[in-house]
């Protein structure tokens, strides 16, 4: 086909905003557009309407028209399709295909236009492709930005310090009489780097930095420790650069090259677990762990299911390690209990109270120490407590859309941090989204689709992903889980601590949290 322009019009047939793909005047794509809404006739449910030049084909908005000009040689079914394609740009820019908004956003969608055709040819290319093109996103660009930044604040702490230093000389010049001056009276003199001062400075070998502030441009010395980090340096280097910009506040984008979805979400691909700090741990804290495996068939059905739990003590002085710790087990599951060696099975049986076997002694100091372990298996589907349910369909054409679908089964839990992890189609292809409840992100390097949503729980226990991209339905398989949540997966809770002596209770922290192992859908 050969696309002559591509326009948005009003009913009127004023032109917004037009791109020209062949060599055409502006009044005759005025005239062009201007004839057109008087041969749309009423009632016709066709979207292209032809005259003895051109063919107009057109999607029709709330208050404006998505105009395609094209020759009358060209199939009309290729017309369609890019029209569709055209379409579904115009939201991708404008909250409101109206006026206004296309006014504001001309220019985006002028870039976005050239992406789809060129020279009078559309390209081969998605909604997704045009998004990641017209952005023009560089890591390296932060990154070198990022090291720009540091050296300016490094040169200019440098500065003020170097300041500080000749202004106590000053200082100390008056008091003894002297009448050297070390400086101007208006500020630090050009060549302060070899006053007189220097031999009473430290020898170091300085990297000159040049910056430019108010139109001025100077050139300043930054201490240096001898190993200077280089722009442009791979490896390491580059990683510990990030690092240190990270601890030290500034913003540095994940070097794992991501196509972010509806609201941005920042990647990690791994959830990290939920941990309280040290400052809000008591004398005597409790920690409840549990960890998570799950494996399911793509049909849906549960092929294994394992928790692991333990409860863990840790006391910071032997005045707080007498103590018994009340479990309150209100499980009525087959589950299997476990208590460590040295601790008193009788008391724990009878009484569920966790306590030294010799009473006379205090638990270790400051150490993690592990005091009740449990262990449940099922192959009941109903245990559960995130179902994914995946429906690849082959469309005719080779692509396939997939339909990726959420249900929380276990309504008491609050699940955290949810990475939903597709594999796709080698190739490095770029997948379509048409429908999604949370974010998302493309990790093109392990050509992997990463559906995110930062908490599911009983207000949003269901939602759906669906996206089209070519390949088979075997492509995305083993989809991976994973998430944390406050609550653990087994009724098992820490009651109270008591003093062996006396039996009250006695003031401790605990924290609770449910990690996953491994939760795949195979």
């Amino acid at each position: 086909m050969v696309l002559l322009a591509a326009s948005i019009c009003t009913k009127a047939g004023k032109p917004l905003v037009s791109r020209q793909f062949v060599e055409m005047t502006r009044s005759r794509i005025e005239g062009l557009l201007a004839s057109f809404p008087k041969l749309i006739g009423a009632g016709k449910q066709h979207t292209f309407v032809e005259t003895d030049t051109v063919r107009y084909v057109y999607q029709p908005f709330d208050k404006l028209y998505m105009v395609l000009l094209t020759t009358k040689a060209s199939n009309i079914l290729e017309d369609l399709e890019t029209l569709r394609l055209f379409s579904r740009v115009i939201p991708e820019y404008c909250k409101t295909v109206d006026e206004k908004e296309v006014f504001e956003h001309a220019f985006e969608l002028l870039a976005a236009f050239d992406e789809i055709v060129a020279l009078g040819y559309k390209e081969n290319v998605n909604l997704a492709q045009i998004r990641t093109y017209t952005e023009m996103d560089s890591h390296d660009e932060r990154v070198h930005d990022a090291m720009r930044q540091c050296q300016e604040r490094e040169a200019k702490d440098r500065m003020k310090q170097r300041a500080k230093e000749l202004d106590l000389q000053k200082r100390a010049q008056r008091a003894a009489g002297g009448s050297k001056s070390y400086g101007s009276s208006t500020g630090i003199s050009s060549n302060m780097y070899s006053s007189s001062s220097a031999d009473k400075t430290p020898d170091i070998t300085p990297t000159p930095v040049t910056y430019s502030t108010n139109n001025t441009t100077s050139t300043i010395r930054p201490s240096t420790t001898g190993k200077a980090m280089k722009l442009g340096t791979k490896g390491k280097n580059v990683e510990t650069f990030v690092d240190q910009l990270k601890s030290e506040g500034e913003i540095v984008a994940n070097t794992v090259p991501v196509i972010t979805g509806a609201g941005g979400a920042v990647t990690k691909h791994k959830t990290q677990s939920i941990s309280l700090p040290d400052t809000e741990k008591g004398e005597i804290h409790l920690k409840q762990e549990e960890k998570l495996t799950v494996r399911c068939g793509r049909d849906g059905g549960l092929e294994n299911l394992e928790v692991h739990g333990m409860i863990m003590l840790r006391v910071k002085s032997e005045q707080y390690g007498r103590i018994l710790v009340a479990v309150d087990n209100k499980e009525s599951r087959n589950i299997q209990l476990q208590t460590h060696p040295n601790i008193d099975k009788k008391l724990f049986t009878n009484e569920s109270l966790i306590g030294l076997k010799n009473a006379d002694r205090p638990f270790p100091v400051n150490q993690e120490v592990g005091v009740l372990k449990w262990r449940y298996t099922s192959t009941d589907s109903k245990e559960i407590p995130l179902t994914i349910n995946c429906w690849p369909n082959e469309t005719p054409n080779g692509g396939c859309d997939v339909n990726i679908e959420y249900e929380l089964q276990n309504r008491n839990l609050v699940l955290k941090d949810v990475q939903i992890s597709v594999p796709l189609p080698s190739g490095g292809q770029t997948p379509v989204i048409g429908k999604i409840d949370g974010d998302y992100q493309f990790d093109n390097r392990k050509t992997t689709l990463i559906w995110t949503l930062p908490v599911i729980d009983q207000s949003n226990s269901e939602g759906a992903l669906e996206f089209s991209i070519r390949g088979k339905s075997a492509d995305f398989f083993p989809i991976q889980v994973d998430f944390v949540a406050e609550t653990g997966y087994c009724d098992i809770k820490v009651a109270d601590v008591k003093s062996v002596d006396n039996r009250k209770s006695v003031t401790y922290s605990s924290e609770s949290q449910l990690i996953v192992d491994k939760y795949e859908y195979v």
